[in-house]
């Protein structure tokens, strides 16, 4: 007779970096035989994996907790808020467990306690890349945990620890497995992207017999003859950061550089401990369109910072038009419990926070409809995200799913398309966000 199965409720919360713990969690759970479903009232247990970086987060992460309480009873809390046990337990002291981020060994502990596996050889089967969150076409690929800087705003190092990178021969063969299982789009985070590396000082590392050096840029030069997108997120602007621009100029990885940075105002770039230097910032986006006139960039910004006065703000709003950046994303500050911000001079009250948030959003969005008005005739390939039969959904290179823009194509004509093809489109018209095209046949 064949086993009955435990079934697992799972809630994934949080970052990119975030879903990869949860694709790991999950994958795991159906090889050593479990079932997952979406609903409460089946699962034996369920697992929530948190994020706790800001207020709205950590809200949104203890209220998925308490509904899973109560709609459950059994609950195991692991990720980013997992670091903060007392706050949950404070709330919550009925549930399992709880663990910090990247804690899979921990997570199957406590499950393996509650409900031994029972393996079946005729459900046992996972996919060869494993179980993903995302569409089948694009993986998230995580290169290192933790950060090894200290930004005033940001708890990320309390919760995830230093940084340690992987194994460039693991990172190199989990990556070839997600493109023979039919991944066409590898996003490439952690959270300090191009710091890569550096906490092993580059060592050695034996890939197919041939020595590499454990660093971001080997690690994107042969992720690049993998044949399919390669995209990097949270590139923190280090000096080799422009040898990363050259691999893009070769077309070996998407020109795209997602540069988190942060303020536009010398003085405020300094309160959260960032590169203190606006302009040399700019003169460095200027070498990086030289050396690849095709670049995407993509930043994001803090607005109402502790200390950030008028003129503050304005030099933010100068760098910004100055640098036109082709995507952004903006947010106003936020006190997170634990941050060095928090005991900074000068907080800016919420109202003021919220007008200058919403005049950036219209300088972010007149800069955006510009940029996006000039890529209007332009012939450009395409990933396909979803078709439906009014609209095709793709992206391009500029593009990276879920932050950025779309390619919307009419689908009057009924193209056969499906998810995770490239395709060639000429654009034809465009808005403040999302770009509107028509397939070259």
């Amino acid at each position: 007779m064949r086993p009955i199965l435990h079934k697992i409720g799972f809630i994934s919360l949080g970052c990119p970096k975030a879903t990869v713990d949860s694709e790991r969690i999950l994958t795991q759970l159906r090889t050593e035989g479990y079932l997952i479903t979406p609903h409460y009232e089946e699962a034996k247990l369920v697992v929530v994996n948190t994020c706790g970086f800001i207020d709205d987060a950590i809200a949104e992460s203890l209220e998925a907790i308490g509904e899973a309480l109560s709609q459950n009873g059994k609950v195991i809390v692991t990720g980013c808020l997992g670091a903060r046990a007392d706050m949950i337990k404070a709330s919550y002291p009925e549930v399992l467990a709880v663990t910090g981020p990247d804690s899979l060994d921990e997570v199957m502990a406590v499950i393996h306690t509650e409900l031994p596996p029972q393996p079946d050889p005729y459900s046992d089967l996972v996919p060869p890349g494993g179980i993903k969150l995302t569409p089948r076409h694009y993986a998230y690929l995580k290169i290192a945990e933790g950060c090894n800087q200290k930004c005033t705003f940001c708890i990320i190092p309390t919760m995830r620890g230093k940084l340690v990178s992987r194994p460039i021969a693991e990172i190199l063969n989990e990556a070839e497995r997600l493109v023979e299982a039919g991944v066409r789009e590898l996003l490439i985070v952690s959270q300090d992207t191009a710091a890569y590396g550096i906490d092993t000082q580059y060592r050695l590392d034996l890939w197919r017999g041939r020595p590499l050096k454990t660093r971001i840029v080997e690690l994107a030069r042969h992720l690049g003859r993998l044949g399919v997108w390669v995209r990097l997120h949270y590139v923190y602007p280090y000096p080799h950061v422009d040898q990363l621009v050259e691999l893009m100029a070769e077309n070996l990885i998407l020109p795209y550089l997602d540069v988190p940075l942060q303020h536009g105002s010398p003085s405020i770039l300094k309160a959260m401990r960032r590169p203190a230097d606006s302009e040399n910032l700019l003169h460095r986006i200027a070498h990086w369109r030289e050396l690849c006139p095709d670049i995407t960039l993509r930043s994001t910004f803090i607005v109402g910072f502790p200390g950030e006065t008028e003129a503050d703000f304005e030099k933010l709003l100068a760098f910004i038009q100055a640098a036109r950046l082709d995507r952004v994303g903006a947010f106003a500050y936020s006190p997170v419990k634990g941050a060095a911000a928090n005991t900074l001079p000068g907080m800016v009250p919420a109202e003021i926070k919220k007008e200058r948030l919403a005049r950036l959003m219209e300088t972010l969005k007149a800069i955006s409809a510009n940029k996006l008005q000039e890529r209007i005739n332009q012939t450009v390939m395409v990933l396909v995200d979803e078709v439906t039969p009014e609209v095709i959904y793709a992206r391009s290179a500029a593009e990276s799913p879920e932050i950025d823009g779309m390619v919307m194509i009419d689908n009057q004509e009924d193209w056969d398309l499906v998810s995770g093809e490239w395709v060639n489109v000429k654009v034809i018209r465009a808005d403040e966000h999302d770009l509107y095209a028509k397939i070259i046949p």
